[in-house]
């Protein structure tokens, strides 16, 4: 009997030491629909800019447009929200883009492209329109902060891009600037 316990602890030790040898199964290379699958940290870094993107005009467009579209939600959230921390949200966002229009304009100054590089008067049309539907909608604090991930996340994009590929130095920095903002406001919403 004595005989028959050793043999059998021998070869539980036995067993025991070869699964510490053993090798976990290690994954190789990710397959493309893993890659495809994983999300990006910084999604803008790894899509290519837009050529038109890269240019000053049509950042300057985009950037503005973004700003007044947001302070435009805003008045309107002033209004009709019915949560205090949402109406907060909405001061707050006046506030901050407010501050990057000007931003922006003392950029486009000091790269001295003040008489060629003019911000927007009005939203462009799908701009407007999603202030129209933000007006109507009858959840309004949730289709409001909704809007303001999706416009905050739009924003950022164009932001990470210029500041990556735009061609005019000054305004470059203040793109590279003016994201860590609107990822915090992306993150706020």
């Amino acid at each position: 009997m004595t005989r028959h316990l050793l043999i059998a602890g021998a070869a539980v030790a036995a067993l025991s030491l070869a699964a510490c040898g053993q090798k976990t199964e290690t994954k190789g290379a990710a397959t493309p629909a893993e890659q495809a699958a994983t999300p990006d940290a910084n999604p803008a870094a790894t899509i290519p800019t837009p050529s038109n993107e890269a240019a000053a005009p049509d950042f300057v467009a985009k950037a503005a447009a973004s700003d007044m579209f947001e302070i435009e939600a805003a008045k309107i959230a002033q209004k009709r929200a019915k949560n205090a921390d949402v109406k907060k949200f909405a001061a707050d966002m006046i506030a901050a883009h407010t501050k990057t229009t000007a931003d922006l304009k003392k950029a486009i100054a000091d790269a001295g492209q003040a008489q060629t590089l003019t911000l927007p008067a009005a939203l462009p049309n799908d701009l407007q329109d999603k202030l129209n539907d933000l007006n109507k909608a009858d959840n309004f604090d949730v289709a409001y902060m909704d809007n303001q991930v999706d416009a905050h996340q739009a924003a950022l994009d164009v932001m990470q891009r210029y500041a990556q590929d735009g061609d005019v130095a000054q305004i470059k920095t203040f793109a590279a600037a003016t994201a860590p903002m609107v990822q915090q406001h992306h993150d706020q919403a």
